[in-house]
């Protein structure tokens, strides 16, 4: 028997699609923050002894191979229409889960430069599938009213246990804390995804429902403003996560930065920084639906040249002194409005039939692109020898940069309205 599609709209079942989703874009972006962009350039760095130079291209391959199965998953489950199947999309993200559990368990066992190679090649793989497969749960388990809340709850959950219980940024340390996590998570993605349960069943009608399918920038005209708005979006979310990786790299490569905020043996500093990052969130996450997305993108890069030339002027004047708590806890903010943004925006261009096509799109080039590519860059100017000063100059001239086309953007006259996108 077919379930009415209002069946999913009370009761329990929508707080449980809620609380999944969360816990999965969370873990997933935890996993992410740590063991991919930071725990790899730890195996080859400190491990395997590899050149700067060769961890940069294995980073920069991890990134591009990631990309491509992304938008290549993203474009079939479009045209097959997977992208409004929860049960494809659920058993998919189950199959990533448990693939990403063993590689995890896997990654510190590396004793050479090839078996890291083979070890990103399928790991790109599992994490270029896991990008639609988990983003287009969005329409499916998270209202559309909502996701601003929602996009905040991920980030806060993501980046406080991050910036608290994880200054220990060795191969070793990641693995084990993860893996507590991921082996019972792993289990219960995979009972949940292919075993029959009357709440999947339930779940897998929401985005038939007006408040979860259509996002927000979706309206009933033609599509071509709708595609404009989502290029200009992908270009600027595209600049936020490459200048945020250009620098953040650098800082961390810094021992006198480094000590006084992420490494610090301080608790009440990881914990500053922690609750920064979730109060940053909670404010974006208000704001996402009071305020265009271009002036909440134009106050990142503000704040990120801001902090970025503010290292630089600590570095030039007192470098042999650790700078104030200040230059962290702005990042933090940064880093969590755009998180923000990142989780809900890709959603709120969608329907149910291309979410899967958009978020690939979206999360795979601002996302992976972006982050890695800027990171293969910072390893490769650090191994040339640059001078810190100048490597952040050169992020800070990007960041006000693209600060200076928001605002541009922002006065100017917004003659197009948004979009009704095609579902084919």
């Amino acid at each position: 028997m077919r379930m009415r599609p209002c069946a999913p709209d009370t009761g329990w079942v929508p707080w449980f699609g809620l609380s999944l989703f969360v816990a999965a874009a969370s873990a997933g972006y935890f996993y992410n923050l740590t063991f991919v962009q930071l725990g790899l350039v730890d195996l080859g760095a400190r491990v395997l002894e590899l050149s700067e130079g060769r961890i940069a291209r294995a980073m920069a391959l991890l990134a591009g191979v990631t990309l491509f199965v992304a938008v290549g998953t993203g474009l079939v489950m479009h045209r097959r229409r997977w992208s409004e199947s929860f049960e494809i999309k659920l058993r998919l993200l189950a199959v990533v889960v448990v693939l990403q559990t063993l590689l995890t368990a896997l990654a510190p066992l590396l004793s050479s430069e090839v078996g890291l190679i083979v070890w990103i090649v399928i790991a790109s793989v599992g994490l270029g599938l896991g990008v639609p497969s988990l983003f287009g749960l969005t329409c499916d388990l998270v209202p559309t009213r909502h996701r601003g809340t929602v996009a905040a709850a991920v980030t806060s959950v993501a980046f406080l246990p991050a910036a608290v219980f994880s200054s220990d940024w060795r191969i070793e340390q990641f693995a084990a804390q993860l893996l507590w996590l991921m082996v019972p998570s792993a289990v219960a993605l995979v009972i949940l995804a292919f075993v029959p349960w009357p709440v999947t069943a339930a779940l897998s009608g929401q985005h038939r429902l007006p408040r979860y399918g259509p996002g927000r920038f979706v309206t009933q005209d033609a599509r071509g403003g709708l595609r404009r708005a989502f290029t200009l979006s992908l270009v600027l979310m595209f600049g936020l996560y490459f200048v945020d990786s250009l620098g953040f790299l650098r800082v961390v490569d810094t021992p006198v930065y480094m000590g006084s905020a992420w490494h610090s043996t301080d608790s009440g500093t990881l914990w500053a920084i922690g609750i920064t990052h979730v109060i940053a969130a909670v404010l974006a996450g208000i704001l996402y639906r009071a305020l265009p997305q271009r002036v909440l993108l134009g106050w990142v890069f503000g704040l990120f040249a801001l902090v970025q030339l503010s290292y630089v002027l600590h570095a030039l004047t007192t470098p042999e002194l650790p700078p104030t708590l200040g230059l962290p806890l702005l990042y933090a903010v940064a880093v969590s409005i755009y998180t923000v943004l990142n989780f809900s925006l890709w959603a709120d261009f969608s329907t149910p039939a291309t979410i899967a096509r958009n978020t690939a799109i979206g999360v795979g080039v601002s996302g992976w692109l972006a982050t890695f590519l800027s990171t293969s860059l910072s390893i490769w100017w650090s191994a040339i020898e640059l001078p810190f000063a100048e490597h952040l100059r050169a992020v800070a001239a990007i960041s006000l940069l693209l600060f200076s086309l928001c605002v541009l953007l922002f006065l100017l006259p917004e003659r197009q309205r948004f979009h009704q996108e095609e579902s084919s």
